[in-house]
């Protein structure tokens, strides 16, 4: 399983907007600070705002704010929301693509258990750690 530019730079434009959550953070700051293209990153700000995990404000002072706590963002959640499903088979899938297979097929049980790791690891860390693995690298 991989991870595409999509999933890596709407995580990172995440963390940007995390970074100041009571001030609205413009697309061309992001696209600054983290060497991504402007027109990319608006494609990605879409799919958050349309899923309310970012709202607009328009105007000079306008931006880009997070709608919840850092916290209340899990790295699952934003890259489901980009890359869809993370099953790294596609018989994993929520929409259960039919196999023939399926009843004995018994590599399907390696491919659960790396579905099953990756869920693990991407659910259980939040934007808030992203931010306090920033705070030990910038020291």
């Amino acid at each position: 399983m991989r991870i595409s530019t999509r999933g890596r730079y709407a995580l990172r434009m995440m963390v940007e907007f995390a970074m100041n959550p009571n001030t609205t953070t413009k697309i061309n700051q992001v696209a600054k600070n983290q060497c991504i293209s402007e027109k990319y990153l608006e494609q990605i700000v879409s799919i958050f705002t349309k899923a309310n995990y970012v709202r607009s404000i328009r105007g000079a002072q306008g931006g880009y704010l997070l709608t919840k706590n850092p916290s209340e963002y899990s790295v699952g959640d934003i890259l489901r929301l980009t890359e869809g499903s993370l099953a790294p088979v596609a018989c994993l899938d929520d929409d259960e693509q039919y196999c023939e297979r399926e009843e004995i097929c018994v590599t399907k049980f390696v491919f659960k258990k790396i579905e099953d790791a990756v869920n693990s690891v991407v659910d259980n860390i939040t934007l808030e750690d992203l931010l306090n693995e920033d705070q030990k690298l910038t020291k």
